[in-house]
């Protein structure tokens, strides 16, 4: 099968999950029902494609939708925003500590994929980095992507259970009362602020670059509105292909070792992150809501879309997941290399 013939059933399939989800009235439909229904596509030996560039650039969206939230009012509550964040190297460390061990000695990897498979950072700087290191990179893909498959499908169901939280509602303005010339302003900010990004070598390129430029023209008045629910849910359709495709050719082996891996690490990260999330509702930094997705290790774009639709504290929720990030960037392969030569 070609690759338009491969793409085309792999459309066809998400749009399937994602009516699915909505006949059913499941949380994010557009998110999770793509996601769900490619994986058991992938994992009955479908030979599914993702998007490629266009997925990549739908997920500028999300940095548009982030910048456009950044606003003076914003700035001024930065410094109360600081005293939760002084959390997140102790977040990391922690993890760190439970997850080398678990993937090192219980699953038996060698130590740059046990090391890569640990750090909760971002899948595709964690894949680069994990095998310049000499590490197993399908080990790596399926862990992570079985990281954040876990979080991104259990978050809406514990924010529903818990805090009665309307997860279908549309996640902003539809695009009839948008501006159109403001659109196409969002549209050249994603666009450009995705590829100057990645020209510079910044990480998560995709969604920092547009949300840098977004948050200028924010701060400067040129946008007033984030980007329309149309475009928002789109950006979901394509995200939930991109997860589910990861499982794409699994063999036996590696359902039985790196995803049950990726199991058994998920429910570990989420005790650490429930400590985490009980130590900054007991001091009183954040909301239940916003602690929860601050402090919930998913992939960066995912966490996104979900504090969107929530109607979260967006800039609360992704300065965690940036400074995590950062911090996993910067100095998980120096600690890898330390480690290699003490090893």
């Amino acid at each position: 099968m070609n690759s338009i013939n491969r793409r085309i059933l792999t459309f066809v399939l998400a749009g399937a999950g994602a009516a699915i989800f909505l006949l059913l009235k499941l949380p994010l439909p557009l998110l999770l029902g793509p996601m769900l229904a490619c994986l058991i596509a992938a994992l009955a030996g479908a030979p599914l494609m993702g998007a490629g560039a266009l997925s990549t650039f739908m997920r500028t969206f999300l940095g548009v939708a982030v910048g456009a939230s950044i606003t003076p009012e914003v700035l001024i509550r930065m410094p109360d925003i600081a005293a939760s964040l002084v959390f997140v190297p102790v977040f990391i460390l922690v993890i760190a500590a439970v997850g080398y061990p678990l993937f090192r000695r219980a699953f038996g990897f060698d130590h740059p994929t046990a090391w890569y498979a640990a750090m909760p950072g971002g899948l595709q700087d964690m894949l680069v980095f994990g095998e310049e290191a000499g590490g197993d990179i399908r080990a790596l893909s399926l862990i992570h992507a079985t990281r954040v498959l876990v979080i991104v499908t259990v978050a809406p169901l514990i924010m529903q259970t818990f805090w009665g939280v309307d997860l279908s509602q549309p996640p902003g303005e539809s695009m009839r009362a948008t501006d159109a010339a403001e659109i196409l302003v969002m549209v050249a900010a994603g666009f450009f602020g995705w590829k100057i990004a990645e020209r510079a070598g910044l990480f998560g390129a995709s969604i920092l670059g547009p949300m840098i430029l977004t948050t200028i023209l924010s701060l400067t008045g040129v946008i007033q509105h984030r980007p329309p629910a149309e475009i928002i849910q789109a950006s979901q359709f394509f995200i939930g292909i991109a997860v589910g495709v990861k499982y794409v050719g699994i063999t036996a082996r590696e359902l039985r070792i790196d995803v049950t891996a990726g199991l058994v690490y998920a429910i570990f990260l989420a005790i650490i992150s429930v400590v985490f999330i009980e130590i900054i509702m007991h001091l009183g930094l954040a909301p239940p809501l916003d602690a929860f997705l601050a402090y919930l290790p998913g992939g960066q774009a995912e966490m996104v879309i979900i504090a969107i639709i929530a109607g979260a504290d967006l800039a609360y929720v992704v300065s965690h997941h940036l400074l995590r990030i950062v911090i996993v960037i910067t100095l998980a392969p120096i600690v890898a290399k330390v480690m290699s030569r003490r090893g």
